[in-house]
């Protein structure tokens, strides 16, 4: 007989809530991973945290902060684990998911934390029948990244958006909530593609536009410093995402390509319309669109 998901004190929910979960196995220490950790270890939630991560000098640095009880660099180590949950660029998750049908204990749930969610369900649908899966992503994050700037108040109050997967069965799912409001976070329950569509708008597209508007203005600059020492608060705050980690937004922009090239191709449009009416000096359709995207700003509460 197949073991079963999770101890049966975790089930149903309400006692999920009441309780510590079981031995769980953090892969990716950097922001995502170990302010899981930390906010883990702050509420006294977990009986056994095992993180696990390439980089020693991380492990070590976790282990010394208290945020995980046991360290290793193999993905082997996540054996031991009830949970498992994967915080690390999209295409390395892909990976480990499909390492983790051989290494994963009868009955494990993985939840990843990945910023896209199409791949990712694809890949969870082909593990065994013998593990459980439910795809994740938490709508939070800073421009800086590993574990120095990992955070235990990272998730309070931000959306945690869970995907199903063939994988989730009742308990799987119940316990994924547990886990994200455990850290403060406010749960939604999304199809993975309808995901990928409105991250793309309103996640993807804006490190996109970031980025872009530092490349045109350093071009512009050209090496004249006077450009920096103008550039104040508006360029700042516009400009943030842009040095968000490379490596990461370029795994989440390659697996939803389709997606952020529709978004992008439609910002252009609209730009393009922008510029013209600006060149045209039409004050008054200028003025309704800005008008009307300052009233849609104002309403919007994130």
């Amino acid at each position: 007989m197949r073991a079963p998901l999770l101890p049966c004190y975790l089930f149903p929910y309400i006692l999920v809530s009441m309780s510590t979960f079981p031995s769980l196995a953090i892969v990716g220490l950097g922001l995502m991973g170990g302010s899981l950790a930390l906010a883990l270890k702050e509420k006294n939630r977990a009986q056994k945290i095992i993180g696990i991560t390439r980089k020693r000098a991380t492990l070590d640095a976790a282990l010394q902060r208290g945020a995980i009880d046991a360290a290793s660099d193999e993905l082997n180590a996540a054996r031991d684990a009830d949970i498992i949950v994967l915080a690390a660029p999209v295409r390395t998750i892909l990976t480990h998911i499909h390492n983790l049908k051989e290494i994963a204990r009868d009955g494990a749930l993985i939840l990843d934390m990945g910023s896209t969610k199409r791949a990712i369900v694809n890949a969870m649908n082909q593990l065994p029948e013998r593990l459980r899966a439910v795809g994740g992503h938490p709508m939070c994050g800073k421009e800086s990244a590993g574990f120095d700037a990992a955070d235990a108040s990272l998730y309070q109050d931000k959306i945690f958006v869970l995907t199903p997967t063939e994988r989730t069965n009742e308990c799987a799912l119940n316990t994924s909530h547990a886990l994200a409001e455990t850290i403060g976070s406010r749960v939604i329950e999304m199809d993975a593609a309808r995901h990928d569509e409105i991250v793309a708008a309103v996640s993807h597209l804006p490190y996109i536009l970031a980025s872009n508007l530092v490349a045109t203005v350093d071009d512009f600059a050209d090496g004249d410093e006077m450009v920096w020492q103008i550039a104040s608060s508006g360029y700042r705050d516009t400009s943030r995402l842009a040095a968000s980690d490379v490596t990461m937004m370029l795994d989440i922009l390659l697996t939803n390509s389709e997606n952020v090239a529709n978004m992008m191709r439609a910002y252009s449009r609209r730009f393009g319309e922008l510029a013209d009416l600006i060149y045209d000096e039409d004050e008054k359709t200028l003025r309704e669109m800005l008008e009307r995207a300052a009233r849609v700003r104002r309403e919007i509460k994130i």
